[in-house]
């Protein structure tokens, strides 16, 4: 049986979601560069890093809520436009002479705001445009994360080291461009219905609300969870990783380089080709637990490697488990829960997530430094694997088919409604 075409309003969203991604990863080759020229300290340094992080844990339930008071398609370009601005901002305060280590910290917080507004945004508007269907939005998160990856990883770094080489402004001026052609394509997207709300509620009322519909349903801690322990375990040993290359690997700047490639070619694999195969074969809920036992056991073979072969292989196949994983989660979470929620509980999502990744970096370290560069990847197999056992009733076929008979009986007055409307 064939599949249902996508809409032509999903191409544009999918372009835009792409042009942007490569000007990410344009910056997010250009901003260190730049740090460097102002500051050699490896911990300032770091800094950049936690700053762009840093809107998840402070501002991402608020931003939440708000995105479920307004029009998600004007929340999208109007953050483009705002990101496209600080970029121009930025790049006059660099001609000027005026650029500083607090003021690229500055623009990093408010660049990663804008952008936590916009996926919030994003990840919200998509259920809308897409009827809810479970299939369209598993192929269309596959074909976003496949987008963004190949924009963001494989072109976007390259392309912003070169731009750097020829003038140190020049990848942040391609990335503003980037984000006015996003707001361009946005703005020609279909309107989708405000979600009614309780206008006297506060923001922080509906924040709490969100946060706790995520938390007292075990269905979406669960894909919550996973996540999140995979952020605790990729960020143990993602800090070390130069390291485990180098001196357990005997790679050098080039062969690192190919090792990052496979894990991305991994995730693309995983996130266009087979998670939809997989899915119709096993259930969603026993594909997450496959998947997550799979890079379970990718990492505890990876950590044991000594040919670099094998272990780019191993590497691959880590990301093909992640790459199914988050679009199986993404897609199922954007079916079941409610549409007036949706901003907020992908925003806590989030929030779990994001939280957990500096925890692993630091414990990835300082297990390195106490035990060597092998022993972070033995953790963090442990770790996914345990939490995979955990979490294994809480992601079960029967109760996803439960979740998405209620979305199905839920949605079905709520959709008449805004036809109607």
């Amino acid at each position: 049986m064939t599949e249902p075409a996508m809409p032509r309003s999903f191409r544009r969203l999918w372009t835009a979601a792409t042009i942007s991604s490569l000007g990410d990863g344009v910056t997010a080759a250009a901003f260190p560069l730049l740090a460097v020229t102002l500051d050699s300290d490896p911990v300032v340094i770091s800094l950049i890093t936690v700053a762009a992080l840093a809107p998840f844990p402070v501002i991402g339930l608020f931003a939440g809520a708000l995105v479920d008071r307004w029009d998600r398609r004007r929340t999208m370009w109007i953050a483009d436009l705002t990101r496209a601005v600080l970029l121009v901002l930025t790049v006059a305060a660099g001609l000027l002479g005026w650029l500083s280590i607090p003021v690229l910290l500055a623009v990093a917080f408010l660049l990663g705001s804008a952008g936590l507004f916009f996926d919030s945004a994003a990840q919200a508007y998509l259920p809308d445009l897409l009827d809810r269907d479970q299939n369209l939005l598993r192929r269309a998160n596959g074909y976003l994360r496949g987008g963004s990856s190949t924009a963001g990883q494989f072109a976007g770094p390259p392309a912003g080291s070169f731009l750097f080489a020829l003038g140190r402004m020049l990848p942040l001026a391609a990335d503003a461009l980037s984000f006015v052609a996003s707001a361009v394509l946005i703005r020609t997207l279909p309107r989708t219905p405000v979600p009614k709300r309780d206008p006297a509620r506060s923001v922080w009322a509906d924040s709490k609300e969100g946060f706790g519909y995520l938390v007292k349903d075990k269905l979406l801690l669960g894909l919550s969870l996973r996540p999140a322990v995979g952020n605790l375990a990729f960020g143990a040993f993602g800090a070390v990783l130069v390291l485990f290359a180098q001196d357990a690997l005997n790679l050098h700047s080039a062969g690192y380089g190919f090792l990052l490639a496979a894990e991305a070619v991994g995730g693309l694999l995983g996130a266009m080709v087979l998670a939809g195969p997989v899915e119709k074969l096993l259930g969603t809920g026993t594909a997450l637990t496959v998947t997550a036992l799979v890079e379970g056991g990718a990492t505890l073979a990876f950590g044991l490697a000594r040919d670099p072969w094998f272990a780019g292989v191993m590497f691959a196949l880590i990301g093909c488990g992640m790459g199914t994983t988050m679009v199986l989660g993404a897609s199922l979470r954007q079916v079941i829960v409610p549409g007036r929620l949706m901003g907020r509980v992908v925003a806590a999502n989030r929030l779990v997530g994001a939280s957990a990744a500096p925890l692993g970096a630091v414990l990835g370290g300082w297990l390195a430094a106490q035990a060597g560069v092998r022993v972070p990847y033995l953790a963090a197999a442990g770790v996914l694997v345990s939490m995979t056992l955990v979490t294994i009733t809480m992601t079960s076929n029967k109760r996803i088919e439960a979740a998405l008979a209620r979305a199905k009986a839920a949605n079905a007055p709520e959709l008449s409604a805004e036809t109607t409307h």
